[in-house]
């Protein structure tokens, strides 16, 4: 819509009127901005019932050539003051682990920060990709072959045999192996033995594809010992002292989480195959001696209830002749007398 000889506000506000229900829902003008290339924005207050803060929005764009102003869109738009909804929340993260059935699934994101790679084994690789033979090596060693004095010896070692090799780290740095200093060596002492190693992946089972790292275990246990089965839960301030850490039927944990958390074993306890903190209590515990059997009987009060009544149903009467003449003549005696 190309307007020549209109007031660019009064057009503005023309067009909010036209898209509102009622000319009252349009206020006074509030600002207008140039977003750039010739395109205004105009803003006028919104006097819409449950929409405060709102204002309603025109754009137009002023051509300076044709001194022409046309309506590109309007709009209803929020201010920071405005009454809003909350924010729109996906429902994988509304999602609560109580809302899951047995049948559900959720799965894991490849790029889940819970999750780290599981230890992989170092491949054993051939001695000579570690060390390596340059032409310019070789070179130099011919050189030095060629000086040999007349009894067979020169200023280098014979076991190179006229060659110069460097080690190549795994960082790409060439270092000479006659110059290797003795102080550069690790004690056998400081470094891991493989069979620690072997036996500690083997024990946590390390060797699987995907690990939890250690901020995930961190807010396990402060889920876990927050929970149901810590130290907070009604069963543990009903147990009377008596915690989980103390308990036979306690089964402990390995590893880090092994210092917080058990599995309960005790059958009748309400906690059986489930992981609790060593200060839960659940009034199960192993030293809890077995209340004494008595043979004596407790009678208790009997109890009487007057509010309500019973009705019960009467048996059919069986009607005999003789036997309702014989009532008939006793009730006619009794009225003679």
């Amino acid at each position: 819509m190309v307007q020549e000889d209109l007031d660019p506000e009064e057009l503005a506000r023309q067009v909010a009127l036209s898209v509102a229900a009622d000319s009252d829902e349009v206020g006074a003008l509030v600002g207008r901005t140039l977003i750039g290339d010739g395109v205004w924005d105009y803003r006028f207050a919104s006097a819409i019932k449950g929409y405060e803060g709102w204002q309603w929005s025109v754009t137009l764009y002023r051509d300076e050539d044709a001194d022409t102003w046309t309506v590109d869109e309007s709009s209803l738009v929020p201010t920071d003051a405005a009454l809003q909804p909350p924010a729109w929340v996906p429902w994988k993260d509304r999602l609560l682990p109580s809302d899951l059935s047995v049948t559900d699934a959720m799965g894991t994101d490849p790029d889940d920060p819970r999750l780290t790679a599981g230890y992989r084994p170092a491949q054993a690789e051939p001695r000579n990709s570690e060390v390596q033979q340059t032409p310019e090596d070789n070179e130099e060693g011919r050189k030095a072959s060629a000086s040999v004095d007349a009894d067979g010896t020169d200023g280098t070692d014979a076991e190179t045999d006229g060659a110069i090799f460097r080690l190549v780290d795994r960082s790409g740095d060439e270092k000479d192996v006659h110059g290797q200093e003795s102080n550069e060596q690790v004690s056998v002492g400081a470094q891991t033995s493989s069979d620690d190693l072997d036996e500690a992946v083997d024990r946590f089972a390390l060797t699987r594809r995907h690990l939890m790292t250690a901020e995930a275990r961190s807010a396990t246990a402060k889920r876990w010992y927050e929970g149901q089965h810590g130290p907070k839960s009604l069963s543990t301030r009903t147990a009377k002292g008596k915690a989980c850490e103390t308990c036979g039927f306690m089964i402990p944990l390995a590893g880090d989480l092994g210092t917080m958390f058990g599995v309960c074993a005790n059958r009748w306890s309400p906690d059986d195959g489930r992981v609790v903190s060593l200060d839960h209590g659940c009034g199960e515990h192993s030293e809890i001696e077995p209340q004494e059997e008595s043979h004596l009987w407790v009678q208790s009060q009997p109890a009487y209830d007057d509010l309500h009544i019973d009705v019960v149903r009467q048996k059919p009467r069986e009607e005999r002749p003789e036997v309702e003449l014989m009532e008939q003549m006793q009730s006619e005696d009794g009225s003679e007398d």
